[in-house]
């Protein structure tokens, strides 16, 4: 298996999300969009190598292969080259651009490559799969590579997986402005149900909150929409180690603490009113649900006026 990543002037953000991914749950990225090829993989053996460069474009221009790894196919000792190449943004040449990167991979490495292209712009235009070269009318190359338009997936269609990168992805599907809340919340829901340590859940969820990121009224939606789920699972989302929720728990505990500091200034002066009448101290204590400490400390202050 090899993966190779552009890294171009143009170098965002968004290749260093889908490289991570793919990287860190390459089988689960397999699975979920060529489970027919993904079969055949042993994925015992896959091995990520060091990092090459490509300088034999036209023009000298140079592309770097930011992930290299090799597997094998299952009961056998073929070794396989897959390349997968994440684009975001629409290029008439691509197709070309995916044969040259073949020819540089299958000419270093002489073995089996596979390669596959992940579309994720959001235009609607159509990339083909196939590129070809023709003289007179006569053709004489086609070359064809996998490929997944993310954007014409319907979100729907993945969310009764437990698979992490359909998960993260779904931020990148054909979903509507008004389906954003309830993209965000099955995306939750699948992320509760996995396994996973909190690293790979952090980039999971950094991957999804970068793609689609509500505003404040959509994410107050989120959390109304959590409340009506069954209390198991409600639970088991609200757990969930991330920033989304972190957020809110310390909102939580700030609201909290302003609401004991009301509760305590209203009980104080019944407080008073009970040890200027002489009652027992442990019975103030009961009937105010201040602590014995609070309440000798006022008795305290009331000794000294």
């Amino acid at each position: 298996m090899e993966l190779v990543m552009e890294k171009h002037a143009g170098y965002h953000v968004h290749d260093r999300f889908f490289k991570e991914l793919i990287q860190n749950f390459f089988q689960e990225f397999m699975e979920a969009f060529f489970p027919d090829v993904s079969a055949d993989l042993d994925y015992r053996r896959v091995r990520f190598l060091s990092q090459e460069q490509f300088t034999d474009f036209p023009g000298g221009e140079q592309k770097r292969v930011d992930i290299l790894a090799e597997t094998k196919v299952k009961g056998k000792d073929t070794v396989i080259l897959i390349h997968v190449e994440p684009q975001s943004y629409y290029e008439k040449s691509f197709p070309e651009r995916m044969f040259r990167y073949y020819m540089m991979i299958n000419l270093r490495h002489r073995k089996p490559v596979l390669p596959i292209a992940v579309f994720s712009y959001e235009e609607k235009t159509e990339t083909p799969d196939t590129y070809i070269f023709a003289f007179h009318n006569i053709e004489i190359l086609r070359f064809h590579y996998l490929s997944i338009h993310l954007m014409k997936q319907n979100w729907r269609n993945y969310i009764r997986s437990n698979n992490p990168v359909a998960a993260a992805l779904l931020s990148k599907m054909g979903y509507t402005e008004k389906e954003r809340v309830q993209v965000k919340l099955e995306f939750l829901r699948m992320l509760a149900r996995m396994e996973l340590d909190p690293a790979k859940m952090r980039l999971l969820y950094g991957f999804f909150d970068y793609y689609l990121k509500l505003n404040e009224k959509e994410e107050a939606e989120v959390m109304e929409n959590i409340k009506m789920l069954d209390p198991n699972e409600a639970e088991q989302v609200l757990k969930l180690p991330n920033s989304y929720f972190d957020r809110g728990y310390k909102k939580g505990k700030e609201e909290g603490r302003e609401e004991e500091r009301k509760e305590l200034l209203q009980t104080i002066p019944i407080a008073i009113k009970m040890l200027l009448s002489g009652m027992d101290l442990q019975l103030i204590v009961e009937k105010t649900g201040l602590s014995q400490t609070e309440v000798e400390k006022i008795k305290q202050q009331l000794e000294n006026l």
